[in-house]
């Protein structure tokens, strides 16, 4: 018999106590602890804990269950207490425009039951990348900027909520969005830049690095903002160029980094180990 399994999130000033007391009260309610995290923040003086437990007795069972029985505690550490149900996928919608490595490399690991989500629709504001959504099996919106952004966003963000959709993936997106729909968005948007952030920023990432002469190009998976390419960083990563590349070259061997660092990021998300810190972000990384 399969047990359920769920995922228990806790953000909360630190205090003495707080892991020993969340252990105590899912250990009276019959739940098999199988990973444990925790993090406390010096300088913010936060307290940030992931837990997955599955359920070993017969009382409590359902999500309804747990957060009663975990009340008191969240109550007296002031805790910002999530619960979720890891059969349950997070419904994605991902974005494109006319790059489409990301959104061919994300596809393929959904379909291949590699990425724990389910992906809903792909919306775009061009047609390039129809034929290879469709092949799927998945609904196409196409959304042409014609001059009137906002008429446009209105009708993203339309599909978006109508879906069910719980987290929007630019994957290499080309269009900056408004700062209404950044907030509206906020903690269910994530991009895919190009570049080590924070350096180069904005456009043509990989043309102002190799201006500079850079021996290494990275890509940076992050929370969207209204302040562009500087929302909280959930994952990073890098690859060596050198003297001998031209910009298209860093633009070709950047494409593989952006693929992993973008479903290292949704992946982290889904599983829900990523929790905000600020402007920052706490990242419970398997294993780590």
């Amino acid at each position: 018999m399969t047990h359920p399994t769920y995922i228990l999130t806790i953000k909360c000033r630190d205090a003495v106590g707080i892991v020993a007391a969340v252990s105590s009260a899912l250990a009276a309610s019959e739940a098999f602890i199988a990973e444990s995290s925790h993090f406390g923040d010096d300088e913010t003086g936060l307290f940030f804990m992931r837990t997955v437990f599955r359920v070993a007795g017969s009382r409590f069972t359902t999500v309804d269950d747990f957060r009663l029985a975990l009340a008191p505690v969240t109550h007296r550490f002031g805790m910002e207490l999530n619960l979720y149900e890891t059969a349950r996928r997070p419904k994605v919608m991902l974005a494109v425009s006319k790059h489409g490595h990301c959104l061919n490399h994300l596809l393929h690991r959904w379909h291949s039951d590699e990425l724990p989500v389910e992906v809903v629709g792909v919306l775009s504001n061009h047609e390039d990348m129809r034929r290879l959504v469709e092949w799927y099996g998945l609904p196409y919106y196409h959304l042409p900027m014609q001059g009137d952004k906002p008429a446009q966003e209105a009708l993203l963000l339309d599909r978006f909520e109508t879906s069910g959709a719980e987290l929007l993936v630019l994957a290499r997106y080309m269009q900056v969005l408004s700062d209404d729909l950044c907030r509206r968005l906020e903690g269910r948007c994530i991009n895919i830049h190009h570049s080590f952030l924070p350096s180069f920023k904005g456009a043509k990432p990989y043309h102002q690095a190799h201006g500079r002469g850079v021996k290494v190009v990275g890509a940076t998976g992050h929370y969207v903002t209204a302040d562009l390419d500087e929302g909280p960083i959930i994952e990073q990563d890098t690859i060596r160029v050198d003297h001998a590349m031209d910009a298209d070259s860093f633009v070709r061997v950047g494409k593989d980094v952006e693929n992993i660092v973008l479903a290292r990021a949704v992946q982290w998300h889904a599983e829900r180990r990523v929790l905000l810190n600020g402007h920052r972000t706490v990242v419970f990384r398997h294993g780590a």
